[in-house]
């Protein structure tokens, strides 16, 4: 049931006023700050959070029980200062451009109060990323976190507010949701004070923000494939493969699901990649994995095993691995509800695809693609240029070429996609767009339009009442004209 027909109870309705409130008081002080004031408090909070970088991933580990310290160290620091590099320089405040030619001005405004969902996942370093971009727009934010990662989000959302106010942010420019029951939530997210959702998580929780009555910002699920191609450089293409899959145990949605590539190049490929500390598991071991992985009955993927270590799921299925396996690879057979494998899987789980030509690859990936990961990435290992095209025409925001999933789709490392940790895809998936969602999405664009007559229609107007002449062919005059103009 939607967030508009729940039952909200007195005391949700009035923790969300509450909330609420204290947002949009903070949003009428916002809207006065300068741009060197709004960039000194976001300098402030980023640094608060580069320097808490080690702490919060520790507590993320902690209490999630989900995937690598050392890597949600890597992503608490990407959140921080890849993310700070890469908005500093926009202009939020004011005038932001101006086209004399054209004679209009743009005029950046703050959306206002922004709700904020944090998966369980990428718990602090969303928190992060999510605070710089509203801070830098002028936007307070509320911060509500999964159920399993409330203290190490709280404790996030303590260190980029305190260094906000140290810098001069207006009270209560990030807050945190003490209470996080879905009715409390529910109660935020229809408020008709707040202005935006910026929705990460489950497709549930996406789907009550879409369904809420505010605009959302929000995301869709990853089931990413990559394709190996016979002119891809098959080492380079093993390691990012393995760096990216494994990478904080698989737990971002942008990491490779299913590996595709004909019989010869997959056969080349095997012991690059074991090389590297893959497990390429018997049909018998695929089958039992399979259901430890995915819930076929419910169609999810089973989250007592979302970032768990190689090893751990291969014991849950009843065989062993050797030392140092990192990632499992399971050989499928197809595509769909009989294949639990075919979905996205947020662990060291990786499918593989022996297709027998090229046209069979593609489709394999036009497949995954569609079974649950609609808008998001393609990665493609090549050096074919003719493939990229190919595969430029899959129903994917990101086609990545020749680098690791989980790196290239976030941005800022492999490429210069904007840094971000909120990848939306398009209207296949529900989302307004399929763009790495930053500052800019976050902002009201105001336009001052001065005076420029359109000559065209004052020489087409009065033909057009008469009938003397064809309009139409005014038009054409004047195109023509231009065309000769600019030659």
């Amino acid at each position: 049931m939607d967030a508009k027909h729940l039952e909200i109870g007195a005391d949700a309705a009035a923790y969300a006023d509450e909330m609420v409130g204290r947002a949009r008081a903070a949003a009428v002080a916002f809207r006065d700050y300068t741009q060197d004031q709004v960039d000194a408090i976001v300098h402030g909070a980023y640094e608060a959070a580069y320097d808490a970088r080690i702490a919060l991933a520790r507590l993320a580990c902690d209490e999630t029980g989900l995937g690598v310290f050392e890597d949600k160290v890597i992503k608490n620091a990407w959140a921080s200062l890849l993310v700070y590099e890469d908005i500093r320089r926009s202009k939020t405040v004011g005038v932001i451009a101006e086209d004399a030619a054209r004679g209009i001005t743009r005029i950046a405004q703050p959306k206002g109060p922004v709700l904020a969902t944090v998966p369980l996942t990428n718990p602090t370093a969303t928190t992060i990323f999510k605070a710089l971009i509203c801070l830098k727009t002028r936007n307070p934010l509320i911060v509500s976190a999964h159920r399993a990662a409330r203290r190490c989000v709280k404790e996030a959302v303590r260190v980029l507010s305190a260094a906000a106010d140290r810098a001069g942010a207006p009270a209560n420019a990030i807050q945190f949701m003490h209470h996080g029951q879905k009715e409390h939530v529910s109660a935020v997210m229809g408020h008709p004070g707040l202005a935006l959702i910026l929705a990460t998580g489950t497709s549930g929780l996406v789907d009550l923000a879409q369904k809420s009555g505010t605009p959302t910002l929000g995301v869709g699920p990853g089931n990413v494939p990559v394709y190996v191609h016979g002119s891809a450089d098959l080492p380079e293409a093993a390691q990012w493969v393995v760096h990216s899959k494994t990478f904080d145990n698989g737990t971002i949605c942008a990491s490779e699901q299913a590996l595709v590539a004909e019989h010869d190049v997959a056969a080349a490929l095997q012991p690059l990649l074991e090389a590297r500390g893959a497990y390429f598991c018997s049909p018998a071991e695929t089958a039992a994995l399979g259901p430890v992985c995915f819930d076929v009955g419910h169609g999810r993927m089973r989250p007592e095993a979302v970032g768990q270590p190689a090893r751990v799921l291969a014991a849950r299925a009843g065989f062993g691995v050797p030392d140092g396996t990192r990632l499992l690879v399971a050989e499928c057979t197809g595509v769909g509800p009989e294949h639990p494998l075919s979905h996205e899987i947020l662990m060291p789980v990786l499918a593989l695809y022996r297709c027998g030509s090229y046209d069979e690859a593609f489709a394999t990936c036009r497949a995954v693609t569609l079974r649950g990961g609609v808008g998001h990435t393609v990665v493609v290992h090549t050096m074919d240029e003719r493939v990229v095209q190919d595969f430029a025409r899959l129903d994917a925001a990101r086609i990545l070429v020749n680098q690791p999933s989980t790196q290239g789709a976030i941005g800022g490392i492999f490429n210069t996609l904007r840094a971000s940790l909120s990848l939306a895809c398009g209207t296949g998936a529900g989302n307004m767009t399929t763009d790495n969602i930053s500052v800019d999405h976050l902002l009201n664009i105001h336009r001052v339009a001065h005076l420029r007559f359109n000559a065209k229609w004052a020489a087409v107007r009065q033909v057009t009442i008469d009938g003397a002449v064809d309009a139409r062919e005014i038009l054409e005059r004047y195109d023509a004209r231009s065309v000769d103009s600019s030659q």
